[in-house]
C-alpha cells in the first residue's frame, strides 16, 4: 500500500517572500512602470493564493492585458533569481525528505504558484533527488485541491496526507480527500481540530502514527 506526504511550498518548506519582491520590482523597473516598491509583507500576505488573483491584489488599478504582461514578466524574473539566490529554507528540510523516503513514504510537492518555481527550489538546493512527483497550478490551471487529488492518484497512492500553513491548505487538503498536518511554524493559522508541527524535523514521527493508525485519508 502506497503512502505518501505532500507538501505545500510557501510558508513550509521556505519562505522566499523578500526574494520573490525584489525579483518582481526588478520586473516593474524593466517594464518602465513608475510604482510604489513592493515589500516582502506584500508578497508574504498574498501567498497561497493563485498566480492571476496575486497580480489582481497587487496591481488593481492596471488594465488587464497590462496586468497580464507584467504578471508574465515578474513570474519569469522571480523563477530565475529564485534560481540563482533560494530563498530562506526552512531547517530540516533535506533531512525531513530523506528520512520520510527512507520509511517508505513518497515525498511530493503541491503548490499554487506559476510553472517553474518548484522547479526552481528544487535546482537551488539540489532536492531533486528526495522528490518524487510536483503539482502546480501554473502547470494546469487546476485549484490546489484538484492537484492534490491528481498527485494522489498518479502516484497510486491509498493513503496521503498534505503539509501545509494556511487555512486555504487545510481547505484544499479537504477537498482532495486527504489527511491534513498544520506546518505551525509558517505564515497562517488553521481554524480546524488538526495535527500541527512546530518544525519540520517532528514530521516523521507524527506522520507514521497518523498512517499507522489509518488516519491518512485519499
Amino acid at each position: 500500500m502506497k503512502q505518501g506526504i505532500i507538501f505545500d511550498m510557501d510558508g513550509t518548506l521556505w519562505d522566499s517572500s523578500e526574494q520573490v519582491a525584489v525579483s518582481w520590482n526588478l520586473a516593474i523597473q524593466e517594464a518602465g512602470l513608475a510604482r510604489r516598491e513592493l515589500t516582502g509583507e506584500d508578497i508574504r500576505n498574498v501567498m497561497g493564493k493563485t498566480m492571476d488573483v496575486i497580480a489582481g491584489i497587487l496591481f488593481p488599478d492596471l488594465a488587464q492585458d497590462v496586468r497580464g504582461k507584467l504578471l508574465e514578466r515578474c513570474c519569469v524574473r522571480e523563477n530565475d533569481y529564485l534560481r540563482a539566490n533560494g530563498g530562506r529554507l526552512y531547517e530540516g528540510v533535506r533531512d525531513t525528505f530523506l528520512k520520510l523516503r527512507e520509511s517508505g513514504y513518497e515525498v511530493c510537492i503541491v503548490s499554487n504558484c506559476q510553472k517553474g518555481y518548484v522547479e526552481a527550489f528544487l535546482d537551488y538546493y539540489q532536492l531533486w533527488d528526495c522528490v518524487d512527483d510536483i503539482e502546480c497550478y501554473g502547470n494546469n490551471l487546476k485549484q490546489k485541491g484538484e492537484n492534490i487529488r491528481l498527485v494522489a492518484d498518479r502516484r497510486h497512492l491509498a493513503e496521503a496526507v498534505y503539509v501545509g500553513d494556511i487555512q486555504g491548505d487545510y481547505e484544499a487538503s479537504v477537498k482532495a480527500g486527504v489527511g491534513f498536518i498544520h506546518a505551525a511554524y509558517g505564515f497562517g493559522t488553521v481554524d480546524a481540530k488538526v495535527e500541527r508541527i512546530r518544525t519540520l524535523g517532528e514530521l516523521p514521527a507524527l506522520v507514521h502514527s497518523l498512517l499507522r493508525e489509518g488516519n491518512g485519508g485519499a
